[in-house]
């Protein structure tokens, strides 16, 4: 059996990177980004209207790591509340999710007053793992001992990848984060290289991977290659999955940023080009929407209503009353014209105390990518 592959000491930041294999790829995932960007700044506050695709972003992220759950049952089970209906293996799989979108936007909270650092690093991973599998191991700080990667329940000896030693965890950090604010030749590169070493560094006990992912829109976001922290990568790491931790191992083992670096540099451009198109159509549905909703039901509050159920494509009825903006006796008559209209659609059927659950298909559809519900 072959050893495990152990951390690049002394070999970060990389000296060795072949741009001439780099350029012909970074020309087109910069022009992706561009392009993506360029919808950013017509969607009306991109952080509700996207908000499915962040949310999706979470789950996706949370997948690679072993969880078992869909965008619409973690929206199902904010609808819920008290979550009857799942199982408690299901309960804590949801759970990470909505700690993983919430850890974002701690971070985007954060980010308006701090540069990107490892102190913000530290905080995001205090949210990302509240009361989650993980919560009792020192959430904020960094590890104190050696941890490995590989098959559940192995030993050291039989590990895949060995990281960075825990004497040596804080200078590895450090120069990481000095690498965030290095001129480089090109940004994109930078945020590859960033990400592979995170991960390498491994510098937490658990939720590493999920961090790692949160840190590439912030990145972007900070550095101002997109105007809002709204880019999804996830998508492509989960349907590379392999490739994705063969090319991280490669790093270490056999010190290939390049090969790293150009699957990335593909990520970049194959997501940019997909986050633009989910998000145009999410925007030309708001606009279709918007017209409907005010004709349908002449309201005052259409407005309002637009902006709930595109930033809560699954809720209970009684949920868009209490945002305190529209009437309860509008509220109902709204939602009523709204589902006789298939504009959104009865999840369950209202029952005793119990409220009903509406989704709004179309929106959810668009964040999937498919035909789910």
């Amino acid at each position: 059996m072959s050893k495990p592959v152990k951390y690049h000491y002394g070999k970060f930041p990389p000296k060795k990177i072949d741009w001439e294999k780099l350029i012909p790829l970074i020309g087109p995932a910069s022009a992706a980004l561009a392009r993506y960007d360029g919808t950013l700044s017509v969607i009306p506050n991109p952080a509700v209207l996207l908000s499915p695709l962040t949310t999706q972003e979470a789950v996706l992220s949370s997948k690679i790591e072993g969880t078992q759950t869909t965008m619409g049952e973690v929206l199902e089970f904010e609808a819920e509340k008290e979550g009857n209906g799942f199982n408690p293996e299901k309960k804590a799989d949801i759970n990470e999710v909505l700690n993983y979108r919430k850890a974002i936007w701690k971070a985007v909270d954060i980010l308006k007053e701090l540069p990107l650092c490892a102190r913000v690093i530290r905080t995001v991973h205090k949210v990302l793992m509240h009361n989650v599998r993980g919560h009792d191991k020192a959430p904020g700080d960094y590890r104190k001992t050696q941890n490995w990667i590989g098959p559940k329940g192995s030993s050291i000896e039989k590990a895949r990848f060995v990281p960075i030693s825990p004497n040596k965890l804080q200078d590895g950090m450090s120069s990481w984060e000095k690498y965030i604010h290095q001129k480089v030749q090109d940004k994109i590169v930078q945020l590859a290289v960033l990400h592979a070493e995170f991960e390498a560094l491994h510098p937490f006990h658990d939720g590493n991977g999920r961090i790692g992912r949160i840190f590439v829109p912030l990145f972007l976001h900070k550095t101002e290659l997109i105007r809002s922290p709204v880019f999804y990568i996830s998508a492509y790491f989960e349907s590379n999955r392999d490739e994705y931790y063969e090319r991280l191992l490669a790093v270490s083992r056999d010190g290939d940023w390049t090969g790293w670096c150009l699957f990335f540099l593909k990520a970049v451009e194959i997501q940019a080009k997909e986050n633009q198109k989910k998000a145009t159509e999410i925007l030309k549905l708001y606009e279709q929407k918007k017209t409907e909703i005010y004709e349908l039901t002449h309201s005052q509050y259409a407005l309002h209503i637009l902006d709930f159920i595109f930033e809560r494509p699954i809720f209970r009825s009684t949920e868009l009353a209490k945002t305190g903006k529209v009437p309860v006796p509008s509220a109902k008559k709204v939602l009523s014209n709204l589902s006789n209209a298939n504009i959104i659609k009865v999840l369950r059927e209202s029952s005793g105390r119990r409220a009903a659950v509406f989704a709004f298909t179309e929106l959810l559809n668009i964040a999937e990518g498919r035909k789910v519900f």
